[in-house]
């Protein structure tokens, strides 16, 4: 992804009135957090707040407060994001409070940086810790030509299954989605489910598009530009159309719902593809020790080896007096063996954004999937640069975008197509762009 600059995020006719729409509230200022001073290191005691919906993280800040002799983390519960947590951060913003740190998702941090609400920590020496992070998360936290977010964990996907379902009918792992779907005809036959495909959900299947090569926005020089329906997309909408007609997948109930855990226990789900985070929810299915494994994650024509799903930063916010030590110990959580193991036992977080530190835990075979080493064998290649499309960036109203997208998807059970449903997406999310003041238009138009 290349940076943004400040004129092509905040300029494409995007006042402060817009910005504060976008947010869903007042900005902290009219003035952009990023031309206030930079505030140099306290030379006394300093006290944090991290406002995060992440459990155990208070075991986390423990463990290296208990390291520092000037430096203190206080962890504030939140709801999620958008469960409340986001707009709970956005009020405390505009009244001139609010923690240091907040949790906040790579593909929400758009809006909070169009909200003047998170710091450029390039004026606070982030980039001496580039070679540190994942690549393609370091991207996605770059825009304007600065870095607005520190990368706390991500889901690099593959595909977990039950090896003795694939028995049944003689199937091997597929390699490509198309021998997917053809062992998926061959599992219906026996009464047996591929995966689901949910519809009140869209980030799936904006992550399968991603993997095939999607690049959904852009920002030119005269504003945003959208493609949803390229190539990559409606290949990936039509393949899953034809996945839900042939009864390959269901999309009765998506994965890890009680509905999901009970078919998957009785053998009636055969695979889920999903991030790296899944292995954990796996393991409530009952009587599922020894039953599954992990496969990468199918590939499309031309496209990557992989895709990421979910993912979270910690964001130094605008109002904080200590963001010097605010991104110490941000660095420190996401890169050191300490902190990344901590953020694993006692939060049990998704994939480690640092490239070289996995996390102990991750370096070792597993009991429960039959003594693979699937996190080495699996995931550690899928977050590889040469795995990952680089193109791909969040947008400044990302959220409300995949609610229109599942709204369309939901018609689906009622007559109507993933593809014509992107087709209505992307005209009803430029509607909405323009409503908010930024400039858009469709690609080659």
């Amino acid at each position: 992804m290349s940076p943004l600059s400040r004129r092509q995020l905040l300029g494409f006719g995007l006042s402060a009135g817009a910005a504060a729409l976008l947010a869903g509230c007042a900005t902290p200022g009219t003035t952009s957090v990023n031309t206030l001073p930079t505030i140099p290191p306290a030379t006394g005691r300093v006290r944090l707040e991290y406002w995060a919906w992440l459990k155990g993280l208070d075991q986390v800040t423990d463990l290296y407060n208990r390291s520092q002799d000037r430096v203190q983390v206080d962890t504030v519960f939140i709801p999620g994001g958008n469960a409340g947590g986001y707009q709970k951060l956005y009020s405390a913003l505009a009244a001139g409070a609010g923690p240091d740190i907040a949790q906040v998702e790579l593909r929400s941090l758009p809006e909070f940086l169009l909200a003047n609400g998170v710091v450029d920590l390039s004026r606070y020496g982030i980039d001496r810790y580039r070679e540190l992070y994942d690549p393609t998360l370091w991207n996605q936290v770059s825009y304007t030509g600065g870095v607005y977010a520190v990368p706390q964990d991500s889901g690099p996907m593959g595909m977990f299954y039950q090896p003795a379902v694939f028995d049944r009918v003689g199937a091997s792992v597929p390699a490509t989605w198309d021998d997917w779907a053809a062992v998926g005809a061959e599992l219906k036959g026996a009464g047996v489910l591929m995966d689901s495909f949910p519809l009140a959900d869209a980030s799936p299947f904006a992550a399968y598009a991603t993997q095939a090569g999607a690049s959904w926005f852009r920002a030119e020089d005269d504003g945003w530009v959208i493609d949803m329906t390229d190539e990559a997309t409606m290949k990936v909408a039509a393949f899953f159309d034809e996945a839900i007609d042939d009864g390959i997948v269901t999309t009765a109930y998506g994965a890890y719902t009680p509905a999901w855990f009970s078919a998957a226990a009785d053998g009636k789900i055969a695979s889920v593809a999903t991030g790296s985070w899944g292995d954990a929810l796996i393991e409530g299915v009952s009587g599922a020790s020894g039953k599954w494994r992990a496969a990468p994650l199918p590939t499309w024509e031309g496209g990557y080896a992989s895709s990421f799903l979910g993912g979270s930063t910690a964001a130094i916010l605008a109002n904080s007096q200590h963001p010097k030590e605010a991104l110490d110990f941000a660095v420190w959580m996401t890169t050191t063996p300490e902190g990344v193991n901590a953020l694993i036992e006692y939060c049990g977080i998704g994939w480690s954004p640092a490239r070289d530190v996995v996390g102990d835990l991750r370096e070792k075979p597993s009991e429960f999937f039959s003594g693979q080493n699937y996190n080495q064998e699996v995931f550690v290649p899928a977050t590889k640069e040469s795995s990952q499309n680089q193109d791909w960036s969040w947008w400044p109203v990302t959220q409300q975008s995949f609610n229109i997208l599942s709204d369309g998807f939901r018609g689906k059970a009622s007559g109507g197509t993933l593809v014509d449903a992107v087709v209505q997406a992307e005209k009803d999310i430029i509607t909405v762009m323009k409503n908010k003041g930024l400039s858009i238009r469709k690609a080659d138009a």
